[in-house]
């Protein structure tokens, strides 16, 4: 077994003055950095009084599941010699908030639209989602279904 670390700061940056003295009173921005990246700036879901120009952990955590699909996805494809062209994947999640304010995923599916070099690739490309999902960090730390419906072309 092998420990992997990392690091992240979060910055609360929507004191409009009177801190947290009303619910109302306070923004929720807040950045986050991690040492020598791009600051990715962050609200809560404008359902909570969020900034909807900025990411929401919700969509941050789709983002993680979804991104974590894809390089496991991909690096298999590379082993089993099924060549990717093109990927992009449409994720959408289903957060159910519970009466007292708080929430949790119910389920999440992805949507992998995978383009392969060769027609004879498509099957092998195909199966290979589910392979992933066994591998996939952040699948392995949810503790909700985690759905795949994948299309792939030969282009």
């Amino acid at each position: 077994m092998k420990n992997h670390h990392y690091k992240a700061t979060i910055t609360w940056t929507g004191n409009l003055g009177t801190g947290t003295s009303a619910y109302k009173s306070y923004d929720r921005a807040h950045e986050i950095t991690v040492n020598g990246k791009p600051i990715i700036p962050a609200s809560s879901d404008p359902s909570f009084r969020g900034d909807p120009i900025r990411y929401n952990p919700e969509e941050l955590f789709l983002a993680s599941l979804s991104s974590c699909h894809m390089l496991w996805y991909l690096h298999l494809c590379s082993e089993a010699g099924v060549v990717v062209v093109e990927y992009a994947d449409q994720a959408t999640g289903t957060m159910v908030e519970e009466a007292n304010g708080s929430g949790h995923f119910s389920e999440v599916t992805l949507y992998p639209n995978v383009a392969v070099s060769n027609e004879s690739m498509v099957a092998k490309a195909n199966e290979l989602h589910h392979e992933a999902n066994k591998y996939c960090f952040i699948a392995n730390s949810c503790n909700f279904p985690i759905n795949h419906n994948p299309t792939c072309k030969a282009k």
